[in-house]
């Protein structure tokens, strides 16, 4: 594996390395350099039809947005990407009911019906990340903000299983949107040097979000029944859906210097004005390479390929996980099921603890490792200055696995397992924060797709998995079942490493004018 790396590498020679210095900020700071007029006109080898930002501090452009647009756009976005992944588990409280209800005797089914909902954030992002780098990120968050609080309330009035499952299914499909998206508009609103505590927020939702579901959703079904659930999630984000129509921002910078082109037209009357970023494409060739880009980036970039697998993995065990603790906390230490959703809290306490870890110490390190040294005279950031915190996390995620499986094992006391789920919580959000803006770092402009790419992957895994958890517990036990996840994440504990020595040549090697 070493050989193959170092031939990519040396396929490159010196004009990759040249291209690499400039890729981490990509197309979008080639085009914040000064030498723009003040009628946002640049020339570009002598060609003074190319519309570029007014300099480096032009108000248009998403990067000097004000703070507080900034602030409210973050804050919007994180808030759509806690809820939407906390309908993802939500329902794990109200499945007997269902399944008395609908008279339903399958274990399978009763897991699908939870997951399928993870499966459409695995389908979701096929469209939505093109859609969103052709007509913009807020046109996507609003349509689909609207398609999910459609899918609640269908969830919420279905008189079958099949019927809860199609909808529920669609729900996750538009409920992608802020977890597809929101890294990229991350990336349009955010410097590199301050994207890891921003990140963290960010992050707060994909973490939090599943683990805190089930606890509400334990006391809701207790009181109100399992189609509470759906009508909490509807009326909620019907809130955020208003809120996001009046005050959500377009951020993406294609789409920003379009309508700053179009705007010179016609007011120069000059209609061969074309945008810096523009690649003379028409709308269905670029619809049609943008909807291919995600499995572009995914097959031909080795690290994304590779992230995408690994967080693949810890996503799976986490849904797992979510779909499981209410059989094992039921049958090892009788929770009954308003209490339930408390074995949720170990894993939510850790993802705390690892969220405000990563968030404080992932910016010190890249702004101390960009400053001027014998390695990096020139005081370069790179994106690979993100990935010393995913060190801990590949070894919290075992450790966690094995305290959790053999405590709960041999019904040591119920704060044993929930301390197991606190340090595979830590494992998971230092791995989610360090891959999200690893590859918001390293694909800038194509941060959606690279992120798309990624949630496809780890969302198929995280819907199939759990299918699996029940009949591995029963064949297992609780005791070997974690431990058989945990010698895979043993398995995984490298990947950190080869990262760190070979991401860059990798990330180096890989082209993104292919795309």
């Amino acid at each position: 594996m070493s050989a193959a790396m170092d031939d990519a590498s040396n396929a490159e020679g010196k004009a990759s390395e040249t291209r690499s210095e400039h890729r981490f900020e990509d197309e979008r700071t080639a085009s914040q350099q000064p030498g723009s007029d003040k009628q946002g006109l640049k020339n570009i080898d002598e060609d003074p039809n190319v519309v570029d930002w007014n300099g480096p501090s032009d108000v248009e452009n998403p990067m000097n947005f004000s703070s507080a647009v900034k602030a409210i756009n973050v804050s919007l976005i994180s808030a759509l990407t806690f809820l939407t992944p906390l309908a993802s588990s939500m329902l794990a409280p109200g499945v007997p009911l269902i399944q008395a209800e609908f008279n339903s005797h399958s274990n399978l089914l009763a897991d699908f019906v939870v997951s399928v909902y993870v499966l459409g954030f695995a389908l979701g992002p096929l469209l939505i990340a093109p859609l969103s780098e052709l007509y913009g990120r807020v046109v996507v968050y609003h349509v689909c903000n609207v398609g999910f609080v459609i899918f609640n309330v269908a969830c919420a009035v279905s008189t079958d299983m099949g019927m809860l499952i199609v909808f529920r299914f669609f729900a996750g499909c538009f409920g992608s949107a802020p977890v597809t998206n929101g890294g990229g508009t991350i990336a349009d609103l955010i410097a590199p040097q301050k994207r890891g505590g921003v990140i963290a927020i960010y992050a707060l939702g994909p973490i939090l979000g599943p683990v805190i579901g089930p606890v509400i959703a334990g006391y809701l079904v207790a009181a109100r029944g399992w189609r509470w659930v759906f009508w909490f999630l509807a009326i909620v984000s019907g809130g955020f859906t208003l809120i996001s129509l009046a005050f959500l921002r377009e951020t993406y910078p294609p789409v920003l210097l379009e309508r700053k082109t179009q705007r010179s037209r016609k007011a120069h009357n000059n209609p061969g004005l074309r945008s810096k970023l523009d690649k003379s494409l028409t709308p269905g060739q670029l619809f049609a390479r943008s909807i291919i880009r995600p499995t572009k980036i995914l097959f031909l970039s080795p690290i994304v390929l590779l992230l995408s697998i690994y967080m693949g993995i810890v996503y799976g065990y986490q849904y797992l996980m979510f779909s499981t603790f209410s059989a094992v906390f039921e049958q090892q230490y009788g929770f009954s099921t308003q209490s339930i959703g408390l074995s949720f809290l170990g894993i939510g306490i850790g993802s705390l603890i690892g969220l405000f870890a990563v968030g404080a110490i992932s910016d010190r390190i890249v702004k101390a490792r960009a400053k001027p040294s014998k390695k990096n005279p020139e005081g370069k950031m790179q994106p690979e200055f993100r990935l010393p915190p995913l060190f801990a996390g590949a070894f919290f995620i075992p450790a966690g696995l094995f305290m959790y499986g053999w405590t709960a094992q041999y019904k040591e006391p119920w704060i044993a397992p929930e301390i197991g789920t606190a340090l595979v919580g830590i494992g998971n959000m230092a791995v989610f924060m360090v891959v999200v803006t690893y590859l918001v770092d390293a694909f800038t402009i194509y941060a959606a797709s690279a992120l798309a790419a990624n949630t496809v992957v780890r969302s198929i895994m995280g819907a199939l998995l759990p299918l699996a958890g029940q009949k591995m517990y029963a064949s297992l036990g609780v005791g070997w079942g974690n431990s058989l996840l945990g010698f895979i994440a043993v398995a995984c504990i490298p990947v950190p490493w080869a990262l760190m020595k070979y991401g860059e040549r990798l990330r180096t090697s890989f082209d993104s004018s292919r795309l």
